[in-house]
């Protein structure tokens, strides 16, 4: 009678690992034909795969050199993402936009890998691998033409690599930190005390040690800051939707095309910028002082922190290209590997935003672009459920770590180990 217990719930997580490698294998196989075939007026008339073909592709020219494209406008992305788009020359055999897609859909099944073996731990739930699997398609076949599959791999794998070992939690958030600075953000949740000092310490050395060679490897590695400060406000962040609303009042502001993305021009648009900037700073605020206020940290509690962090930073933002949704999937999706999390209602309005999001870019961007009513209602609708999102989300952290659980409720405090692990405690 035991073997039969036994084998049952083994039997089922097989049919259930399976049925998640097939979803991901026809997904993916109908990403790959949309973006052969993207030049179709409602996959964006080939605009979406210009980017590693041009964009990409003249990068890694200039990448080659030693250098980073310093005088280019377009380059605003911190030193690590320079051998990420070099990384296609590990495929000599193929171009270079083959070679990037191929190692963009090897990221895709590394982290649903990670996913689903996270998944199949006790106390842990297969739900975080199939919102992955079934989410990101919902963008169409843009993620496989964009480095963000990339970059959320080092959040994903970070996060998950918190519970068994503190030392490659904070070296891949800093490697991910430097690849696209949001990804440090998941060391926020790090548990209180020695397992904090551990993840925050390997993430400084992993920094230095990284940003030091990056620096002798490539001349003006910081150039990227002189371009964010240049940055405006972009029609697809929240003040870009509050902007275009107030075109249809008489506002006299323009669309134009501008450190690689659609922003706008005119009469007091800086200080919607400054605006955002200013929410920005408070969100960071208030995760410090929810920190400081947090007294019980269950085993989901740096997956939660994560989602909220990350969310809190995308909603108050200048910009909200379509590709960040690829980052909130990832870090919902290890919220959802854990049966402690409190995050499940805050995946189901990502995943909701994420599908309007693919319907604004690149079915309707035109509409988007020229502010029309119909642009101005889905970035209402798409943002919307995001500021939603991350309200809900930092609500739901708040309450789930502000009081001690009762005595026979609270989960032993545990501090890692001499090599940085820390052993899995399951309420």
């Amino acid at each position: 009678m035991n073997a039969v217990k036994t084998t049952a719930p083994t039997t089922d997580r097989t049919h259930r690992l399976l049925a998640l490698a097939a979803a991901w294998l026809a997904t993916r196989a109908l990403m790959l034909w949309l973006l052969l075939h993207n030049s179709a007026p409602l996959l964006g008339h080939g605009y979406v795969a210009r980017e590693v073909w041009r964009l990409y592709h003249h990068w890694y020219g200039v990448l080659v050199h030693g250098a980073f494209p310093a005088h280019d406008h377009l380059w605003q992305y911190p030193p690590g993402a320079g051998p990420v788009l070099l990384s296609p020359a590990l495929l000599p055999g193929l171009t270079y936009f083959q070679a990037f897609v191929t190692l963009t859909l090897a990221t895709d099944a590394v982290i649903a890998l990670a996913l689903s073996r996270a998944g199949t731990r006790p106390g842990r739930t297969l739900l975080g691998a199939a919102l992955w699997v079934g989410g990101l398609p919902l963008m169409l076949h843009v993620p496989l033409a964009r480095y963000d599959v990339q970059v959320t791999a080092f959040a994903v794998l970070s996060l998950l690599a918190s519970s068994r070992s503190t030392r490659a939690y904070g070296a891949l958030a800093a490697l991910g930190g430097l690849v696209k600075v949001w990804p440090a953000l998941v060391l926020l949740g790090a548990p209180k005390g020695r397992a904090t000092r551990s993840a925050w310490t390997w993430a400084a050395v992993a920094g230095a040690v990284s940003l030091t060679l990056l620096s002798a490897l490539f001349t003006n590695p910081f150039a990227f800051l002189r371009q964010q400060n240049g940055r405006g406000v972009q029609i697809e962040s929240l003040g870009g939707t509050a902007l275009a609303l107030a075109t249809h009042a008489g506002w006299p502001g323009q669309v134009r095309y501008q450190y690689g993305s659609m922003e706008f021009t005119g009469p007091h648009v800086r200080t919607v910028a400054h605006l955002m900037l200013g929410l920005t700073a408070l969100a960071f605020a208030l995760l410090l002082l929810w920190r400081l206020r947090a007294r019980h940290w269950t085993p989901a509690t740096p997956y939660d922190a994560a989602l909220a962090a990350v969310l809190l930073f995308t909603v108050t933002s200048r910009v909200i290209s379509p590709q960040y949704m690829i980052w909130l999937l990832g870090v919902a999706a290890v919220c959802l590997t854990s049966r402690h999390t409190v995050q499940r209602p805050v995946a189901v309005l990502i995943l909701l935003a994420t599908a309007i999001s693919a319907v604004a870019y690149p079915a309707l961007y035109s509409e988007v672009k020229g502010c029309t009513w119909t642009g101005c209602g889905l970035m209402l609708a798409r943002n919307g459920l995001l500021a939603a999102a991350a309200v809900l989300s930092f609500v739901r952290l708040w309450r789930s770590t502000a009081a001690s659980p009762p005595a026979q409720l609270r989960t032993p405090r545990v501090a890692s180990d001499a090599r940085g692990v820390v052993p899995p405690v399951h309420a």
